[in-house]
């Protein structure tokens, strides 16, 4: 109960964050699928978090997808929930400033008024956020595996095609 009541708490404080994740994408970005903006809006991971995922890092939200498959406890659930809100609560906010950098970025183009230097600055700045957001997903991976015993990182490898197999996911292998 403590720890439900601990993660109300957590999903409270983040209520401006995830508030952003309901905003529509702008109409058109030309160099971003609408799917793509809608990911980032919503703090997923959109691939960053592979190096994580293909080497037996797990990641919290495929993790609480598959919760009943792996067996977790209480605890473990409540602490990969957690997991994820920190995740979220981080990602979501970077997953925005990238989207407002290429709206930027596309406008400075379309409407002519592009130059080296607001190129640089703005491929730059994108970079950056990118780096950010990958390093958050790659941290929850990190912190997921730390929850989960090693059968349970094995069943999960399996389900999600990670180990070689047809699992649920097979990253493009």
């Amino acid at each position: 109960m403590t720890r439900r009541i601990l993660l109300a708490v957590l999903v409270a404080a983040s209520a401006p964050a995830l508030v952003a994740a309901q905003t529509t994408a702008p109409a058109v970005i030309k160099s971003m699928s609408a799917d793509e903006a809608r990911g980032y809006l919503a703090g997923d991971g959109l691939g960053m978090a592979k190096a994580g995922e293909l080497n037996h890092y797990p990641g919290p939200k495929h993790v609480l997808a598959i919760a009943d498959h792996l067996r977790l406890s209480d605890g473990q659930k409540a602490a990969v929930e957690k997991v994820e809100v920190t995740m979220s609560v981080a990602a979501i906010p970077l997953g925005r400033e990238i989207v407002d950098a290429e709206v930027a970025l596309d406008r400075a183009f379309a409407n002519g008024s592009i130059d080296e230097a607001t190129v640089t600055a703005l491929a730059e700045r994108i970079g950056d956020l990118q780096g950010r957001l990958r390093a958050v997903h790659l941290s929850a991976h990190l912190a997921t595996r730390r929850l989960l015993t090693a059968e349970q990182i094995s069943m999960y490898d399996r389900m999600r095609g990670n180990d070689g197999g047809a699992g649920m996911h097979n990253h493009g292998r």
